[in-house]
């Protein structure tokens, strides 16, 4: 890449580190589907997860005295249970499907039943969304909108969620990176410069929003949250069936 896409892509990075940072929530999702854009499937979910592992570590870090480790060590279960499953098919979903995915996810958990209300502190509910989550980081590159309702329907404060969400991004990241790194056959490989720009855009991010989190209320932060998710999943739909609807029509012809 070229000196003005990397400060580009760099500034694209603080950008969406200081969402997630805000949120806990929409960065990565914005920032996965710009990148599926300018490259190959592969390439952009290792550039995708080096960045969201440098964002949600250094978030967790500096939110380490709300972390919530009982959630975090349960969810943990269901990943390790999703990359074996996983591995086994080394599944690549192509982009207009991931895309549709990434956009469909946050309605589909809005519609689960309300006697199932998300309870991030249940041992069989908490493997289950890290097996799912996994599942879905391996197609689309995140998992955060189905994260998001599940961590929102806790008793969780805004610090908790961004702690405890960020937590566990980090170990779903990492294990995104190994799948797509190393066990898929068309295994990506990335340029060390970007990678390390990718690193510091997130860190300068994170850092940046933490005094806004400060000061919000916890009814604010629910709020924009879900409004902010809805925005952007509803484009990813409309992006990923315009791109199907071309191909299509290219094939017709």
């Amino acid at each position: 890449m070229t000196p003005l896409v990397i400060a580009a892509l760099g500034a694209l990075m603080v950008a969406t580190a200081f969402l997630s940072g805000l949120f806990g929530m929409a960065g990565g999702m914005i920032l996965i589907g710009v990148l599926l854009m300018l490259m190959p499937l592969p390439t952009a979910m290792v550039l995708h997860a080096i960045t969201q592992m440098a964002s949600n570590g250094w978030r967790a870090f500096l939110w380490r005295a709300h972390i919530r480790w009982r959630p975090v060590f349960v969810y943990l279960i269901g990943c390790g249970l999703a990359l074996g499953v996983w591995s086994l098919t080394r599944y690549v979903p192509d982009k207009p499907i991931a895309l549709l995915l990434l956009g469909v996810t946050p309605f589909m958990a809005r519609l689960m039943p309300k006697n199932l209300k998300p309870n991030p502190d249940s041992i069989w509910q908490g493997s289950f969304y890290g097996f799912i989550c996994m599942g879905l980081m391996l197609m689309t590159g995140v998992s955060g909108p189905l994260m998001d309702t599940f961590f929102l329907g806790g008793n969780f404060g805004r610090r908790e969620v961004v702690a405890t969400k960020a937590t566990c991004q980090v170990a779903s990241h990492l294990t995104k990176l190994i799948y797509f790194g190393g066990i898929i056959d068309q295994a990506a490989t990335l340029d060390p410069v970007l990678a390390a720009v990718a690193i510091a855009a997130s860190m300068l991010g994170t850092t940046v929003a933490r005094r806004i989190l400060e000061a919000m209320s916890d009814a604010q932060f629910r709020t924009w949250a879900h409004r902010l998710i809805t925005t952007v999943a509803g484009y990813y739909i409309l992006y990923g069936s315009w791109l199907l609807a071309t191909r299509a029509s290219a094939l017709a012809f």
